[in-house]
């Protein structure tokens, strides 16, 4: 898995029939990080979403290569802004679950609890444990099995100053070892040599009868920023470019292979640089 490559090429997203973002391309190799910033509703989320396939693209390519016999699921962990825990099971209890269901096993359940500082919670029910205690049994599910890419949705929600410090060494380690990861987020993540992306909300042009034109599909869509991450702490504002009116079939293949578009065409692919 050292060699896995995930390039994402022009991709777009519709929600309830409005476009909520388009021409959103990076690629990730081992041992990087992509942050996603924005404001809300700009389709951070949705974004994760799609990588994770819990979400149908309204347009463009993601390709993994390298990843031998895997689908893109079979090499990613998901933690969404939900924290997906059997309340009435264990802390302990609801990794071995994951640990068990995910399989390629890497630390036992009492190791990944007392890696986000909460073995003493183990045999508590999740029910009892305060959000931010919850939100570290949810990242604790990272540990306890294998997968390359992490995709995470406001990781640090709930969590305190020494939590939040906690997850960006692990965070580290994870890359040190040649893992992956795409995080939304709204608070810092202090993450070495991040890539970002910013996708901001775009005010739409006037409609018909209001002194213009009326607007055209993907006018008014969030527009996207690329570039290194750079110190939250020191950002300044700054404008935001017009998004790219690109509308491409999407496809998802494994190296070498393709997939036919969902409308029943033959899905185009290519390499993103």
């Amino acid at each position: 898995m050292q060699g896995l490559r995930l390039s994402v090429n022009n991709l777009a997203c519709e929600r309830g029939e409005r476009r909520i973002f388009e021409g959103v391309s990076f690629t990730l190799k081992p041992g990087e990080a992509l942050v996603i910033t924005g404001r809300n509703g700009a389709g951070k989320s949705s974004l994760l979403d799609i990588l994770a396939g819990r979400l149908h693209p309204a347009g463009g390519a993601i390709l993994l290569d390298d990843a031998g016999e895997r689908t893109l699921s079979e090499c990613l962990h998901y933690v969404g802004h939900r924290d997906a825990l059997k309340a009435a099971l264990t802390a302990e209890e609801n990794l071995t679950f994951a640990r068990d269901f995910l399989g390629n096993p890497a630390l036992k359940p009492r190791e990944a609890l007392d890696a986000v500082g909460l073995a003493h919670a183990a045999r508590l029910p999740v029910a009892y444990l305060s959000a931010g205690q919850r939100r570290r049994v949810a990242l604790a599910r990272l540990l306890v099995a294998h997968r390359p890419l992490w995709l995470l949705d406001e990781p640090t929600s709930a969590l305190d100053t020494a939590s939040q410090e906690t997850l960006r060494l692990i965070l580290e380690g994870h890359r040190d070892s040649g893992g992956m990861i795409a995080a939304s987020t709204h608070s810092p993540l202090f993450l070495k040599d991040a890539k970002e992306i910013r996708i901001e909300r775009l005010v739409p042009p006037p409609s018909a009868g209001e002194g213009g034109e009326r607007s055209e599909p993907g006018e008014g869509a969030s527009s996207i920023e690329h570039g290194p991450s750079p110190d939250p702490r020191s950002r300044e504002g700054h404008p935001l470019p017009n998004s790219s009116r690109v509308f491409p079939t999407w496809t998802s293949r494994k190296s070498g292979s393709g997939t036919p578009d969902p409308d029943g065409g033959e899905g185009k692919t290519g390499e993103v640089s």
